[in-house]
C-alpha cells in the first residue's frame, strides 16, 4: 500500500473532480467557445472552468496557500511560501482538435522546492504522481526511467523547434506534461524544450527526478521562459552533448 501525503491526496481528488468537465466537453468539442489568446495558444471555457474547480478544491483545506496558474496567473494568499502550480489542460490544442492527448498538471512548491507533482490524463485514466524522496507512480505502480544506453535506440520528444534542431528519433506530442510523465515511466527516453512555462513542467520535472531521471536546474530561468532538458540517467550525458547549442 502506497503512503501518500495529505496534500497529494487533496491534489488527486481535485484532479478527479475537475476531469469530469474535461471529459464532458471533450465529447462535445464542436460546441466549445474558443477565443484566440496568442500564436498557437488557445484558451477555452473548459480551461477556465477546470482551473476554477481546481482552485476551489485545493483551497478547501489549504485556505492560505498561494497559486500560480496558467489562466489566472499569480494569486497571493497569506501563505506565500507554499504555492500550488496549476495547468488546467496541458495540451489545449490537442483538446480543441479532438486529439485525446492532454492532461491536468498540479504541483506543490514550498520555499522554491517541489514537494508533490501530479499529472492526470483523464481520457486514458492515467494518474502519474510523485512526492519528494518518495518515488514516482502511475496508478499506484512504481515508475522507473528507461535503462537504454544507446541514443539510436531512444525516443525523444520536444516542440517543433526542438525536433528541427538535432538528429534524434523525435516525436512532438503537444503536451509537455505528458512528455515528462512518459520520460518518468520509460515510454520516452528524453524531453527538451526552450521558453516553456513553469506550470507546464513543474509536476513532470519532479516525476522524472523521483523515477531516477535527471532534469537540468531551471531555477535560473524566468517562470515563462524555462529551458528544460530531462532524460533517463543512462543517456543524459549523451543527450546534453547533442543539445549543447540548443
Amino acid at each position: 500500500m502506497i503512503s501518500i501525503s495529505a496534500n497529494l491526496n487533496i491534489m488527486i481528488k481535485a484532479a478527479e473532480k475537475a476531469s469530469k468537465s474535461i471529459i464532458r466537453d471533450f465529447g462535445e468539442i464542436e460546441k466549445l467557445q474558443v477565443s484566440k489568446k496568442g500564436p498557437n495558444d488557445f484558451v477555452t471555457k473548459t480551461d477556465k472552468y477546470v482551473e476554477k474547480i481546481l482552485i476551489e478544491e485545493l483551497s478547501k483545506t489549504k485556505k492560505n496557500y498561494s497559486f500560480l496558474t496558467e489562466e489566472t496567473g499569480v494569486i497571493k494568499n497569506k501563505d506565500k511560501e507554499n504555492t500550488w502550480i496549476i495547468d488546467p489542460i496541458d495540451g489545449t490544442t490537442n483538446f480543441l482538435h479532438g486529439i485525446p492527448h492532454f492532461a491536468i498538471s498540479i504541483a506543490l512548491q514550498s520555499k522554491e522546492e517541489l514537494l508533490s507533482g501530479l499529472i492526470f490524463d483523464p481520457i486514458k485514466d492515467e494518474m502519474f504522481f510523485a512526492e519528494k524522496e518518495k518515488g514516482a507512480y502511475l496508478n499506484n505502480q512504481r515508475l522507473r526511467v528507461s535503462s537504454k544506453s544507446s541514443l539510436e535506440e531512444c525516443l525523444f520528444s520536444s516542440n517543433n523547434e526542438g525536433i528541427k534542431f538535432c538528429n534524434l528519433n523525435m516525436r512532438c506530442s503537444g503536451s509537455a506534461a505528458l512528455d515528462l510523465a512518459y520520460v518518468a515511466s520509460g515510454r520516452l527516453d528524453g524531453y527538451f524544450q526552450n521558453k516553456i512555462n513553469l506550470w507546464d513542467v513543474a509536476a513532470g520535472a519532479l516525476l522524472v527526478k523521483e523515477a531516477g531521471g535527471i532534469v537540468n536546474n531551471y531555477d535560473k530561468f524566468d517562470i515563462n521562459k524555462i529551458h528544460i532538458k530531462a532524460s533517463s540517467a543512462a543517456i543524459n550525458d549523451k543527450m546534453m552533448e547533442k543539445l549543447k547549442n540548443f
